[in-house]
């Protein structure tokens, strides 16, 4: 977890002949060289930070295929970006070398909805593809906090999910085909425009959370689903997490499955208490956001199936939004958590690690051992359905004694969450800070055929050096 940085001053300027090639196919404004320009281009929403040695605008697969030759024949690596909102330096270029940002391929964005499907460009965002499903009574059931900022090709890239991931799945799961550049130059489509099909590998959702290390993606072909007639929103509160734990299991093993099933530990709720009055009860030591949505006609008995469950012992009361105002009222709570935060914390160290449902419990007492261990403050709230869990170190990045105290905190976090059959990461990837944790979940036959297919993708290794693979895994370097 370690802050790099470069200065602008410290960056090698591109050889003068490689510029001219660069200027020949991005023209004017879509290509950048001064540093001061590419600087802000050098970031996401991690701490690391890295000036482009260029960043280029893209407007077309054939412009990148371009591209991808010209850092062949120079070595230069090559890096994609979206908006900036990834949390793990996958975007940064640390070694070196090229931004492409796609925020500008813009093409396509068609909704077909006969076949329920969509066909969209990487650089529009989440928002806008919502909005224009929504006009057709459709949406992507992909939702990260970020929709109103991230990009279609910055969700693939991270496989980034959210709360109705707990019942609509991820982008793995949404997306049919897409058309992509690998890093030899070529234009490859994947997939199908069906919801069956069964030819050959599924590329598709192999390139699908590979953070650009593969291939770089210019239009998606993803699946729809129809907007529900309506939705109800309840909070649940719990004296304990053991009880809200429970209660996750309850609601998830009856046959409504919610659309939406987060959670808040003790520790959210007394931050929360502290930043602004919501009104909870004194004894609320864990609380559940839950969501059901269907038919109109059935909805009543769909709500009460799903009440009756997040009910039990430790239960201190199961409140119902009945008006837009009282829906506000109950994710009011929620939503006054990250504030609260960024409040506190700025440069929090926010993680998304996974275990299977039943063992949050075990995951939060393991955390608060870790807490009080190492004399950092965790904050844990996240999406309970499907046992996401954000672990927030707060932290001052600027303290030594505090960093070191968070790497091994960090460390020690993550052998508690594979010792719970659990994964690293859920939906944020894996990009440069927690690329030397790999090894410790995945076995080394697995490694090795992944190294393999990011050699037959990308022989030069120059799409994303060095992000994903454990160094002692990665591609040997050419560059």
């Amino acid at each position: 977890m370690n802050i790099s940085t470069t200065e602008p001053e410290q960056a090698p300027a591109l050889p003068p002949a490689l510029q001219r090639e660069l200027a020949a196919v991005f023209a004017g404004p879509d290509l950048l060289t001064d540093a001061s320009d590419c600087w802000v281009y050098g970031y996401d929403n991690s701490r690391q930070h890295a000036l482009p040695q260029a960043v280029c605008f893209a407007r077309d697969a054939a412009q990148i295929a371009e591209l991808v030759h010209l850092c062949r024949g120079n070595g230069v690596p090559l890096i994609a970006r979206g908006r900036g909102t990834g949390t793990t330096g996958a975007t940064v270029p640390l070694r070196g070398g090229i931004v492409l940002s796609m925020e500008r391929l813009r093409s396509e964005l068609s909704i077909d909805p006969a076949n329920r499907i969509a066909r969209v460009s990487p650089g529009y965002t989440n928002q806008e593809l919502q909005d224009a499903a929504a006009q057709h009574g459709f949406f992507w059931p992909p939702d990260p906090t970020s929709a109103a900022v991230c990009t279609i090709g910055g969700n693939l890239a991270y496989n980034s999910a959210g709360p109705r991931a707990v019942k609509y799945g991820t982008p793995r799961e949404n997306t049919l085909g897409l058309r992509a550049v690998t890093g030899r130059g070529d234009l490859l489509k994947t997939g199908v425009s069906t919801t069956k099909g069964v030819v050959g590998f599924d590329l598709t959702r192999l390139l699908i959370g590979s953070e650009g290390t593969l291939a770089i993606i210019t239009e998606a072909t993803l699946k729809l689903t129809p907007l529900a007639e309506t939705r109800r929103t309840l909070q649940a509160v719990y004296r304990d997490i053991h009880a809200a734990a429970a209660a996750v299991s309850r609601i998830m093993a009856q046959p409504v499955t919610p659309c939406a099933l987060e959670f808040m530990d003790s520790t959210a709720i007394d931050m929360v208490r502290d930043y602004s009055d919501l009104g909870l009860p004194n004894d609320a030591r864990a609380l559940l956001m839950i969501e059901v949505d269907g038919p109109l006609a059935g909805i009543e008995a769909s709500v009460a199936q799903v009440s009756a469950a997040a009910r039990g012992a430790g239960c201190i009361q199961v409140d119902m939004a009945q008006t837009d105002e009282e829906v506000a009222r109950l994710w009011r709570t929620r939503k006054a958590l990250s504030p609260a935060l960024r409040n506190v914390a700025p440069k929090k160290i926010n993680e998304d690690v996974v275990v299977p449902v039943s063992r949050i419990p075990a995951l939060i007492d393991g955390l608060e051992r870790l807490a009080a261990r190492f004399a950092i403050k965790i904050v844990n709230f996240g999406h309970a359905g499907n046992g996401n869990i954000h672990v927030n170190l707060l932290i001052d990045p600027d303290d030594p004694v505090q960093m070191a105290a968070a790497d091994a905190c960090l460390d020690a976090v993550f052998d508690l969450v594979l010792s719970l059959d659990g994964t690293l990461s859920g939906e944020h990837g894996i990009g440069w800070v927690k690329r030397a944790f790999v090894g410790r979940e995945l076995d080394s036959v697995s490694l090795e055929m992944m190294a393999a297919i990011k050699r037959q993708f990308d022989p030069d290794n120059i799409l994303n050096p060095g992000v994903g693979l454990p160094e002692s895994q990665a591609i040997i370097e050419r560059i």
